[in-house]
């Protein structure tokens, strides 16, 4: 059973930095695909940032040369790193692993499959 628990999320100034981190854990999960998407008030559902076992990554053309997906395989941890953050960057933040189940979503802008294991989220606001 994949597990995938965020943290980092917080009320932020514009201009300024923030780094999410998630917890990676079951069926060796940090060695899939593993992305950050996002869910703003009113909105559906978008793709940030993805990154392959390999460690190739895809990012959404708005957050391109600001935010940047890693991950520390040592650590089972995933980290989306937050630069001159926008208040279009408000969101709910959620880390995904690559999984087919009931839930799976897939995001044409990844090299990834479908991700079907989610974390609960957290809250990043950008003022």
């Amino acid at each position: 059973q994949v597990q995938l628990v965020e943290s980092g999320g917080g009320v932020v100034q514009a201009g300024k930095s923030l780094r999410l981190s998630c917890q990676v854990s079951g069926n060796s999960a940090i060695n899939s695909c593993l992305g950050w998407f996002r869910q703003a008030p009113g909105k559906e559902r978008e793709g940030v940032a993805t990154i392959q076992g390999s460690g190739s990554t895809d990012y959404a053309d708005t957050v391109k040369g600001r935010l940047t997906i890693a991950k520390d395989n040592a650590k089972n941890t995933l980290y989306l790193q937050m630069n001159n953050m926008k208040p279009e960057d408000t969101a709910m933040y959620y880390c995904a692993a690559e999984g087919r189940t009931p839930v799976a979503y897939e995001w044409v802008g990844s090299r990834c499959g479908a991700f079907g294991y989610w974390g609960q989220g957290t809250q990043v606001t950008v003022s």
